[in-house]
């Protein structure tokens, strides 16, 4: 899609995502059964009466309260120290994550780094800095709500995807920066059962990060510049995920940081399924992708299935943005592997710095994730790349 500020063309309508699948109901958990709920009719009773439906399971939670009996009810998390949320055995569902942090540390929400283990697994299902788990993916705090993330006033930080094992569960924190954190609030809400069905995934979530994306070209000035580019492949496509087994893709949180100015997201999104060479799915534009149109323009907001809630300074070096896409009204399915991506500019043109947290469910065993970067180079920060309005690096 071209730019607001450059010439307008005729639009076309996003495509619909083609895929079939659903995350966990709560409904499958109502009677405690493991067997997958009977569908009804639209008006029926047991509609009407599913929040009223008396339940089986045990509700628990895992949270820092003070146990002394006193008011200091969280942990500290010294630089390299871990912090154990959640370590539990058994079977069931985490239903809720809340976290809220005071460090005297500027960069906590990115030195802080999320990791979960399902079933005794040995490689984590979920690895992630804190803050870009929850959509803050350029370390800095906001408020907004969507279906399965939100941030609430005051640097509250809620998750409600839902996270099944059969055999235990292990959720911690890690503090990966040079700064003491003073205090960690944390609550882990499950559920524990008997057993879950045979066809549930696992909840996982996987970190990426290209700073700077590696631009094609840098001696250009306006987005209909690069137009001649052609991209049918996907080659040098920035990628959200990777992953191999039988699962559904239900979503990414995004964060651009712009080293150029101008328009970021002339980008399309390419969704490559089992083993697809050319794309499966194919967007019109970073935009359209993420629901809205035009720039979004140059204004924040946030639905319950998309949003870009966080627009700073925009199409301007330095500009910020922090995106999120739910597929929970049709996951993106796979059989043997899938590959998410999304062009950085228009045929990757443009040398932004991408931030990216890509979330699905899969069977195990799942491949092993990309070593995290280090906690230095996870900040955001400018880069000289060339290209519109920007210098040429040395």
């Amino acid at each position: 899609m071209n730019g607001m500020k450059g010439l307008p063309t005729r639009r076309r309508m996003l495509g619909t995502m083609a895929a079939a699948g659903a995350v966990l109901s709560g409904s499958a958990w109502a009677e405690g059964s493991v067997k997958e709920p009977e569908m009804q009719g639209a008006g029926s009773g047991e509609e009407l009466l599913g929040l009223a439906r008396l339940r089986s399971y045990q509700t628990r939670r895992s949270s820092s309260w003070d146990r002394t009996g006193g008011n200091g009810d969280s942990v500290r998390v010294l630089s390299g120290q871990t912090a154990t949320v959640l370590d539990i055995q058994g079977s069931g569902v985490v239903t809720h994550l809340w976290f809220t942090i005071a460090s005297p540390d500027p960069h906590h929400l990115k030195n802080l780094v999320l990791r979960a283990w399902w079933d005794g697994e040995a490689e984590p299902s979920v690895e992630t800095p804190i803050g870009d788990f929850f959509g803050l993916g350029l370390g800095e705090y906001y408020t907004y709500q969507s279906e399965l993330l939100a941030v609430a006033p005051v640097k509250a930080l809620n998750s409600y995807f839902e996270m099944p094992f059969t055999r235990g569960a292990k959720i911690t924190v890690t503090n990966e920066g040079p700064v003491r954190t003073d205090a960690l609030y944390f609550a882990a809400d499950y559920v524990t059962l008997s057993s879950l069905p045979e066809n549930v995934g696992r909840f996982h979530a996987q970190y990426r990060q290209e700073a700077p994306c590696k631009g094609i070209v840098n001696d250009w000035v306006h987005n209909g510049d690069v137009d001649r580019l052609k991209n049918l492949n996907g080659e040098g496509n920035y990628v959200f995920l990777e992953a191999t087994g039988r699962g559904h893709f239900v979503g990414v949180t995004h964060a651009v940081y712009q080293n150029q100015e101008g328009w970021f997201g002339e980008g399309d999104d390419m969704i490559f399924i089992d083993g697809d060479a050319l794309p499966t799915i194919n967007g019109t534009g970073t935009e359209d992708y993420y629901n809205g149109a035009w720039d979004f323009g140059s204004q924040a907001f946030g639905f319950a299935h998309n949003g870009a809630p966080y627009v700073v300074d925009a199409e301007r070096i330095g500009g910020r943005y922090c995106l999120y896409r739910w597929h929970t009204e049709s996951p993106v399915t796979f059989e043997k592997s899938i590959r998410v991506t999304m062009e950085h500019g228009h045929a990757n043109s443009r040398s932004d710095d991408f931030y990216s947290v890509a979330y699905w469910y899969q069977t195990e065993p799942h491949a092993k994730f990309p070593a995290l970067p280090k906690a230095e180079d996870r900040i955001p920060k400018l880069f000289a790349v060339g290209g519109p309005g920007a210098k040429s690096s040395s």
